[in-house]
C-alpha cells in the first residue's frame, strides 16, 4: 500500500470515526504504544513456535507441499486481520472485535466473541507456561527444578511486566519479535548460501534434487497436506492482536494499515520462504516432530550450539505468546465488563492505566495450569492446546461474521466504510468462514486428539448458553448507555 493510499485511508477513517459510537470500555487507556511496537506485535503474531518447532513434523508428513499449506492458511489469516483492520480504522478500540460485535451484532454477539477469545488465550496461557518449563529443562542447570516451579516463575515474571505499564508490554514484545526475526533471517542467509554453493548438508547435496529425488512435491499424497492444515492455521493465532493494540497507539489510522498489509509479505518470506529452503536443504523424511527443523539442518553442517540457540528462540516465542495473551485478554475482558458480560472486577484499572482485573483473571487460569503441570506434566501441553484451537477458530469466525454485519450497515447508509477495506468483501468472508469450519471438520481425522477436541464443542456451547442466561439481564441493563 503506497503512502498516498495510506493517507487517503487515514482521512476517510477519521471521518468514519467521527460518526462512530464511543465505547465506554475504551476510556482511561494511555496511548504509549508506538508504531514500532505495533509493527513488531504484528510480526510477533505471525512468527511463533508453530514455525520454529511445528514445521519439522509437518515437513516429515506433508513434504515440500507444506509451503503451499502455509501460504493458503496465511492468506486466510490475512483476510481475518484485514477485515479487523478495516473496522479498526472505522473506530479504533481496545475492545477490538468485541466492541465491534457489540455494535453490529448486539451484546450476545460480543459475549460469544469475547468468551471464545478468553477460552483461547486462557488455555494458551497454560500451554505457554508448560512450553516454557519444558524448554528451560533442555539446559542441565534447570533439570532438577520441578516443571511446575518453572511454569510458576514464568507466569509471575510476565504477569509483573504486564501489570506495570502498556509501554513495558510493548517494549518486551518488540524485543521478543526482534529475536525471532533475527534468528529466521540468519538461518535464511545460511540456507541460501548452502543451496547456492551446493555445500554438503549431512551427506546430501542441497537443491531441487532434494524434492525431485525424494517423492516430489507431494511425497505422501494430498491427504497429509490437508490434515496438517489444522495445525498450520493455529500457527497464525494471535495475528488479531494488532486490532487490540490499536486502541493504545496515538495514530492507529496510519499505523494499522501498514502493519496489516505487511503481514502478507512476512508470511511469504518467513513461513513459505523458510519451508521452501528447508525442503531444498534436506529430504522431508529427515525432519521430525521431536526437533526444530532449523536445528536439524544446522546440526548436519556441524554448527555447535545450534540446539541451545534455537531452544532460546522457541523459549522467547513462548514468552512472547504468554505476554500477548495476558495483554489482550485484559483489554477484551474490560470491554465486556463495562457492558455487564464479564465479572465487574475485570473492568478495574490501576494507576498506570492497565486493566489489571482482566489480566489477573487470565493469570489465575494460568495458575490452574501450574497445578496441571504438577499433576500430569507429560500431558498438560497437549490437553490445553486443543481446547485453545476451538477458541481461536471461534474468534476468527466471529470477526468475519461481524465484518459482514459491518458492511451491511454501510450499504444501508448508516455508517461510512474507510477506504482501507477487505478485498473481495461479500465473498471473502464466506470463503474464510467455510475454510475455518472445514479445518474443524479435519480434526475428526485425528482420532487421538482432534476428535476428542470436537467432543468439547457441545460442552463449550452449553457453558456459553448457561453463562448468557446468567448475565443477560445485567448486560441488557448496562449495555444501553455504552454506545451513544
Amino acid at each position: 500500500m503506497s503512502n498516498d493510499a495510506v493517507d487517503t485511508a487515514v482521512d476517510a477513517s477519521r471521518t468514519a470515526a467521527s460518526q462512530a459510537p464511543a465505547d465506554a470500555g475504551d476510556a482511561g487507556y494511555s496511548k504509549d504504544l508506538k508504531a514500532r511496537h505495533v509493527n513488531m506485535i504484528a510480526i510477533g503474531g505471525a512468527i511463533g513456535t508453530g514455525l520454529f518447532l511445528g514445521a519439522g513434523g509437518r515437513l516429515h508428513s506433508a513434504g515440500p507441499a507444506l509451503a503451499l499449506a502455509y501460504l493458503v492458511c496465511g492468506v486466510i489469516a490475512f483476510f481475518v486481520v484485514r477485515a479487523l483492520g478495516e473496522m479498526v480504522l472505522y473506530r479504533p478500540s481496545s475492545g477490538s472485535f468485541v466492541s465491534y460485535a457489540r455494535e453490529f451484532l448486539g451484546e450476545k454477539g460480543a459475549y460469544v466473541a469475547g468468551w471464545m477469545y478468553f477460552l483461547n488465550w486462557s488455555t494458551t496461557c497454560i500451554a505457554d507456561i508448560t512450553a516454557i518449563a519444558l524448554y528451560t529443562h533442555y539446559w542441565s542447570f534447570f533439570t532438577d527444578i520441578p516443571q511446575w516451579v518453572l511454569a510458576l516463575i514464568a507466569l509471575a515474571v510476565v504477569l509483573a511486566v504486564n501489570l506495570i505499564s502498556v509501554k513495558y508490554f510493548g517494549e518486551m514484545e518488540f524485543w521478543f519479535a526482534i529475536i525471532k526475526v533475527a534468528a529466521l533471517v540468519a538461518f535464511m542467509f545460511i540456507g541460501i548460501f548452502l543451496v547456492a554453493t551446493q555445500h554438503d548438508v549431512g551427506g546430501e547435496t542441497p537443491g531441487l534434487s532434494m524434492i525431485t529425488d525424494h517423492g516430489g512435491f507431494l511425497p505422501n499424497g494430498v491427504m497429509p497436506v490437508v490434515i496438517v492444515l489444522q495445525g498450520v492455521v493455529f500457527a497464525y493465532a494471535s495475528l488479531e492482536l494488532v486490532g487490540v493494540a490499536a486502541g493504545e497507539t496515538k495514530d492507529p489510522q496510519k499505523v494499522v494499515p501498514r502493519a496489516v498489509n505487511s503481514i502478507m509479505w512476512r508470511v511469504g518470506l518467513f513461513y513459505v520462504g523458510s519451508v521452501v529452503l528447508l525442503a531444498l536443504l534436506l529430504p522431508g523424511s529427515v525432519y521430525s516432530a521431536d526437533q526444530s527443523p532449523f536445528v536439524t539442518v544446522l546440526s548436519k553442517i556441524g554448527v555447535s550450539g545450534a540446539g541451545d540457540v534455537m531452544n532460546f528462540v522457541v523459549l522467547t516465542a513462548a514468552m512472547s505468546s504468554l505476554n500477548s495473551g495476558l495483554y489482550s485478554t485484559g483489554r477484551i475482558l474490560r470491554s465486556m465488563a463495562m457492558a455487564g458480560s464479564a465479572p465487574k472486577f475485570t473492568a478495574k484499572m490501576n494507576r498506570n492505566q492497565v486493566p489489571y482485573g482482566g489480566i489477573l483473571l487470565t493469570a489465575s487460569i494460568g495458575v490452574l495450569g501450574v497445578a496441571l503441570n504438577r499433576v500430569v506434566p507429560d500431558q498438560a501441553f497437549e490437553i490445553v492446546l486443543n481446547v485453545a484451537s476451538l477458541g481461536i477458530i471461534g474468534t476468527w469466525i466471529s470477526i468475519m461474521v461481524c465484518h459482514l454485519a459491518f458492511v451491511k450497515r454501510a450499504k444501508e447508509g448508516h455508517i461510512t466504510r474507510p477506504s482501507f477495506r477487505l478485498p473481495g468483501s461479500g465473498v471473502t468472508e464466506y470463503v474464510t468462514i467455510a475454510f475455518l469450519l472445514a479445518v474443524l471438520g479435519l480434526m475428526w481425522k485425528d482420532a487421538e486428539v482432534g476428535r476428542k477436541t470436537l467432543f468439547l464443542i457441545p460442552v463449550v456451547a452449553a457453558a456459553l448458553v448457561a453463562g448468557w442466561y446468567g448475565i443477560k439481564r445485567k448486560a441488557a441493563r448496562e449495555a444501553a448507555p455504552l454506545t451513544k
